[in-house]
């Protein structure tokens, strides 16, 4: 079987690649990266998506900087947690909003009686909560979410205008100044989620794997099982038969794709 998988993975590098090049030229990016051990030492695995295909690529570190030429053509919207290793990429960008949604939650918690902390839950709060009934109601429409523009920007005059005294709370809006530009990106395009859920789906399935092999792994290993697992969630995605794919010979999942669903 590994032998297989290596024959495999080399037939199918054409496939591997097609899948990033499609992933690259749409109009949004989801990405994220988890941690895995190859040969007993740490690297990282990254997953790129967006609605229908996915793309996992491993680096032994978490060294950003690979992704300036990765995406270089990429004229989408980058969908990403806030680590600061994306901020480099130049192409329009949203922040996942769950995620701050977590952090705030979490510092709550911790900090419950904190009351200039709690004026920024607030605040961020009744926006968001508008912001996801029209969404609701319309979808993820620009035309529709155009109305709530004043709403983002009377946000940020009340959060990046306080005098704050607390360290949590100044934290929090050196956070959101920083981030200003990228919080509410979804509003400018159709089609376009605040939140990075595609990612965390796809990084699902690794991370099973993971715990059965976390350390086994060599980086030849792992290179080729990421081919292989990057064909077969896509063909997931697509709702395409893995193993018919493989057994059909074609090499292009696009074209295998519009075969299958033809009309």
């Amino acid at each position: 079987m590994h032998r297989y998988k290596s024959i495999f993975a080399v037939q199918y590098d054409i496939t591997y690649k097609e899948i990033l090049s499609d992933i690259v030229k749409g109009p949004l990016l989801h990405i994220d990266e988890t941690k895995v051990k190859v040969g007993g030492i740490s690297g990282y695995v990254w997953i790129l998506t967006n609605i229908d295909s996915v793309y996992y690529l491993y680096k032994s570190t978490r060294e950003a900087d690979f992704l300036k030429e990765l995406l270089k053509n990429s004229k989408g919207v980058l969908i990403s947690d806030f680590y600061s290793g994306y901020d480099s990429i130049e192409c329009p960008q949203q922040k996942c909003l769950i995620h701050f949604i977590r952090d705030l939650n979490n510092d709550l918690a911790k900090n419950p009686f904190n009351y200039e902390f709690k004026q920024i839950i607030i605040c961020f709060w009744r926006l968001l909560r508008e912001l996801i009934e029209t969404i609701n109601k319309h979808g993820l429409k620009q035309r529709y979410l155009n109305k709530h523009k004043m709403d983002v920007k009377n946000f940020f005059s009340t959060i990046l205008g306080n005098d704050f005294t607390s360290d949590l709370a100044i934290q929090y809006q050196k956070r959101i100044r920083k981030n200003r530009y990228k919080l509410f990106t979804f509003m400018d395009y159709d089609e376009i989620p605040w939140n990075n859920n595609n990612a965390e789906h796809a990084i699902k399935h690794l991370a099973r794997y993971r715990r059965n092999v976390d350390g086994l792994f060599s980086a030849k290993g792992i290179e080729e099982y990421l081919i292989l697992l990057t064909i077969y969630q896509t063909c997931n995605y697509k709702g395409l038969n893995f193993l018919k794919f493989l057994l059909s010979g074609e090499k292009n999942i696009f074209r295998y794709f519009d075969k299958q669903y033809r009309f």
